[in-house]
């Protein structure tokens, strides 16, 4: 006799309609819930400006130091080869479509303002975030886990106060110089593209970048800047304090912290370049 084979179970029946709607509503809570978190966490964040304006706050000056040291002298190498790299490469995109139409001289001018007014501090940003925004948001979420955090409160000091603006601080402090280094980086990048790809004489190339460059752009970059690195400290700070107390939710903190301030960045970047140009600028 021959045995019976019995046939593989097939896929199971999928979701109802039902389920499915109850799992939209619950994303949809957990994402106003999330933005409600966020919201009260920036009124915290004010609240502790305020505090440190008026002398209230127990933040700590060596505290405030330490991070100015990570985030500017420690950080300044991976911006200064990424805006290079950035910069290289906008002078040979530029260049190539320019030299279809005889006007290679005006590279300079593309990565002078490209790289001034938008590519600077938005790759400077990027970096941060990857390299700042995860480190804080695990440092603050492995304080959670092992309930230093609460520790803080017990003994009347405000967490915000005590972790949360020596970071935003210091960011806030060292992204100007930071981005500046990373725009000059890219300008001269664009040089040697320039001269040996497309044959434009070096003297030109800087004098036509010297040209190019504003006050406008240059503040309007430097604010963006500003603007971007706000954004790194307080996603950073506001997963880590929001992660729970085991150890994956120091990793899930990690990411969502990087993956938010990266959305954030490039949300502020579109806004702001359509504001400004809107006005004029």
């Amino acid at each position: 006799m021959k045995a019976e084979v019995s046939p593989l179970p097939g896929p199971g029946p999928g979701p109802g309609p039902a389920e499915m709607h109850d799992r939209a509503s619950s994303g949809t809570r957990a994402s106003l819930i999330s933005a409600g978190g966020t919201l009260v966490f920036f009124g915290e964040v004010l609240l502790a400006l305020g505090r440190l304006l008026r002398g209230r706050s127990c933040m700590q000056r060596t505290d405030l130091l330490a991070q100015l040291d990570r985030t500017g002298p420690l950080a300044l190498p991976i911006v200064v080869l990424t805006c290079f790299l950035v910069g290289l490469m906008l002078a040979y995109m530029g260049g190539a479509q320019l030299a279809r139409i005889g006007a290679q001289a005006l590279i300079a001018d593309v990565v002078t303002v490209g790289m001034v007014r938008e590519l600077g501090g938005l790759m400077t940003g990027v970096i941060l975030a990857g390299r700042l925004g995860a480190a804080f948001a695990a440092e603050l979420a492995s304080m959670q886990s092992h309930e230093e955090i609460d520790a803080l409160r017990v003994l009347g000091v405000n967490p915000v106060d005590h972790l949360v603006l020596p970071r935003l601080l210091a960011l806030l402090l060292v992204m100007p110089l930071l981005t500046a280094f990373g725009m000059l980086v890219g300008v001269l990048a664009g040089l040697p593209a320039a001269v040996a790809a497309f044959g434009v004489p070096a003297a030109e190339y800087l004098h036509g970048s010297l040209k190019a460059l504003t006050w406008t752009h240059l503040w309007i970059g430097q604010f963006k800047a500003i603007v971007y690195a706000a954004l790194v400290a307080l996603a950073g700070c506001r997963e880590g304090l929001g992660a729970g107390r085991d150890a994956e939710a120091v990793g899930e903190a990690t990411t969502r912290a990087v993956v938010k301030a990266l959305v954030w960045i490039v949300a502020a970047a579109c806004a702001t370049t359509v504001f400004f140009t809107s006005l004029g600028y």
